[in-house]
């Protein structure tokens, strides 16, 4: 029976992807990090509340860690604050794993994920990815949704429209564009983490509709 740490569980994949953790067999404890104390009750889920994404202190054996942490640039607010969600905490969350003796890591990036990419929401997500696969991890698997569909606790218009135009015409869009729904992520990062250790594994966007429901 295994551990695993979670960060992001309050989020669109991440709210997905706990109780998946939660029922799955593999696992007899699942410790959840964050600012936000989760709205739920488990036998198996233990909960780390943090006032500053700081895990120097983490002292617990675990086995696979699941990043599902993300954020935009209006929402955090600034460029320096968009880079501490989408690559600063990921990478404290990994090297918590792996001193704590992680041997899997599943993380979100994005599709088109590039560090020489001149977007440069893209670009910080390829520099975490080039990052992560330095890390030393026996199995890190890298899912790179296209548009993630679900419900969002706050809205956001331009993705609002966005997403009715995908959906609308979703027959017309290219398997590798069309919009995924959060579960299908979730599903596609916990499969990945249980399958045997293959060292780096790519999971685009067309994997993961295949666990679309």
């Amino acid at each position: 029976m295994k551990t695993a740490i979670i960060a992001g569980a309050s989020g669109l994949v991440g709210s997905a992807l706990l109780p998946l953790l939660l029922d799955s067999d593999e696992y007899e404890k699942i410790i959840s990090v964050g600012r936000k104390k989760l709205p739920i009750e488990h036998p198996k889920l233990q909960q780390i509340q943090l006032q500053t994404f700081d895990l120097t202190a983490f002292n617990t054996h675990c086995d696979h860690a699941y990043c599902c942490l993300g954020t935009t640039i209006r929402t955090a607010g600034s460029k320096e604050q968009f880079i501490k969600v989408d690559y600063d905490y990921p990478m404290e969350l990994a090297k918590t794993a792996i001193r704590n003796g992680a041997d899997t890591f599943t993380v979100i990036t994005a599709i088109a994920s590039d560090e020489n990419s001149r977007w440069f929401y893209s670009r910080v997500k390829g520099q975490l990815e080039n990052k992560l696969r330095q890390m030393g991890f026996q199995n890190l698997n890298i899912v790179r949704p296209s548009m993630l569909l679900g419900p969002r606790k706050e809205f956001r218009l331009g993705e609002w429209i966005s997403k009715q135009i995908m959906v609308l015409f979703s027959w017309l869009i290219p398997t590798q564009y069309k919009a995924v729904k959060n579960s299908a992520v979730a599903r596609c990062m916990l499969n990945a983490s249980l399958m045997p250790a293959n060292g780096l594994r790519y999971f685009e966007n067309a994997d993961i509709l295949r666990f679309n429901t």
